[in-house]
């Protein structure tokens, strides 16, 4: 039974990272050629953004040029867009260098032109781009603040869009007068576009002191020069009412929702009944999968509210406030935290991952837990406990020998999360 709901579940989650791979879900959204009557400059940033481009390529006839940045380990060849690649979640030298390109690429362009902006998660830390004054250490040391705090995904991006000289609305701003249209693959609880990859293309409403009160919520430590930033308003992004984006057309290409469906499309070929708790749960990753192994034992055990055999289904994006040393990520530390919640119910098994395939800051997408998780734990002299207190999962679930290894999916439709319950 172990092994029957492994692959079960590895199947669901293979279905949902397919669903949105850009190949099938960028070219419908794409401009039409009457839509294009100078040039079409190809510009984005994200772990999906080089299969997007791969995807106009295959499919624009027309000329075209551009410049996207992705993660390192996700390039996708591309003959008229040039692909360079970059640090996350950390950002590094390149991405900034990338950034600076970019904002040179769309510069001098005419209403005739389009610019046709392919944006995924994973954005933020490839175009880190900073205001002047503050640095790419600046920057480093803020990012790693913030994955650190347990902030929301939206809270982090607020922050990092007024330190940006790119994001924002900022990038958006200078391809004016030239069309922008925003291709956006979702990797945000709610879809807002401007939280994925911090907004660069579309208007932003929240304003420097929403940033500062965020800092000062999380008890953040910031440098003195990038707190006066935040605390003068000089950061201040661009706004709703800005005549520079009054032309921007935005196009949400895929998202968690249709992942979560196609999840749930293969769990009933498998005979189970799926029941989708929602794409945007947020919270506290340990929180989240205490309150998710309580639903489960309360199926698993009396058959309420839901009927066995079934698959719950959800995504979203949960935090991590880092106490321990460990290896993170957010998946595994919700897991071992419904393995604790559940103590080896015997119907239950459960698989969460990234749908990028990178869970925190490891090449390695989730894992899977089953009735046998915590006795084979104890029997390899592992502390279940001690491992969530040290935030150490992925150690936890690798000594096991149940990590789910994707490699780069070219997508990110954010955190998968599926529990199997059996009659």
């Amino acid at each position: 039974m172990k092994q029957q709901a492994a692959s079960v579940m590895r199947e669901m989650f293979e279905a949902a990272i397919a669903s949105a791979q850009p190949q099938l879900c960028v070219p419908p959204h794409m401009p039409s050629p009457g839509e294009v009557k100078g040039r079409l400059i190809v510009i984005g940033a994200g772990k999906a953004s080089a299969a997007m481009a791969r995807a106009v390529e295959d499919h624009w006839t027309g000329p075209l040029s551009g410049l996207v940045v992705t993660r390192y380990g996700y390039k996708v060849p591309c003959e008229r867009i040039e692909i360079v690649e970059a640090a996350h979640p950390v950002p590094d030298q390149a991405g900034l260098d990338a950034a600076q390109r970019l904002l040179q690429v769309v510069q001098g362009l005419s209403a005739d032109d389009v610019v046709l902006c392919l944006i995924s998660g994973g954005g933020s830390s490839l175009l880190p781009l900073p205001l002047p004054g503050i640095s790419l250490q600046d920057k480093q040391q803020v990012n790693r603040a913030l994955l650190a705090s347990g902030a929301t995904i939206s809270e982090m991006n607020t922050v990092r869009r007024h330190l940006s000289a790119i994001k924002g609305g900022r990038l958006a701003a200078a391809c004016h007068p030239a069309r922008v249209i925003n291709l956006l693959l979702s990797d945000v609880p709610g879809d807002r576009p401007l939280d994925i990859a911090s907004g660069p293309t579309v208007a932003d409403p929240s304003t420097c002191e929403d940033a500062l009160a965020i800092v000062r919520r999380y008890g953040i430590e910031l440098p003195a020069h990038v707190l006066q930033v935040l605390s003068t308003g000089s950061g201040e992004s661009v706004k709703p009412s800005d005549p520079r984006l009054a032309g921007v057309d935005t196009r949400m290409v895929a998202a968690p929702q249709q992942a979560l469906e196609a999840a749930a499309a293969v769990a009933r070929r498998h005979g189970y009944t799926p029941y989708i708790l929602g794409d945007a749960i947020e919270g506290e990753a340990r929180d989240v999968g205490k309150v998710l192994g309580a639903m489960a034992l309360q199926v698993a055990e009396r058959g309420e509210p839901f009927a066995r055999p079934c698959a719950l289904l959800s995504g979203g994006e949960t935090t991590v406030t880092l106490r321990g040393q460990g290896r993170g990520g957010r998946n595994v530390e919700c897991l071992l935290s419904l393995a604790l919640a559940t103590q080896g119910q015997p119907r239950i098994h459960a698989l969460m991952g990234d749908t990028d395939g990178v869970d925190g800051i490891e090449e390695i997408a989730g894992a899977v837990m089953g009735p046998h998780t915590l006795q084979e734990a104890f029997a390899k002299g592992l502390s279940p406990r001690a491992s969530l207190d040290a935030n150490d999962g992925h150690g936890f679930f690798q000594t096991l020998g149940d990590s789910v290894i994707t490699g780069p999916t070219l997508t990110n439709v954010n955190d998968f999360r599926v529990i199997l319950i059996n009659e």
